[in-house]
């Protein structure tokens, strides 16, 4: 369907930017935009994809490792193992 917008010149401008950097069309754009406004959840769950998953188990680091943030104590801790 075609219509006729009355845009700011300077929000025009700045759409077309961002449509060149995503590498998509100014109507495409403004239908992203629309949707957005008209079916904010719909939209975001689009956007957000899939979850990723989360182990729910017991468990976390083996008292044998003294900084998490240390790569050289998590392979101590690991060749502990072994």
């Amino acid at each position: 369907m075609r219509t006729t917008l009355n845009l700011d010149d300077g929000l025009l401008a700045k759409a077309k930017s961002q449509a060149a950097k995503e590498h998509i069309t100014l109507t495409r754009l403004i239908e992203q935009g629309l949707a957005l406004r008209l079916h904010p959840r719909k939209a975001a769950a689009k956007q957000q994809g899939k979850a990723l998953p989360v182990y729910a188990g017991k468990g976390g680091l083996r008292s044998a490792v003294l900084d998490a943030r240390s790569h050289r104590a998590l392979l101590d801790a690991a060749d502990e193992v072994l």
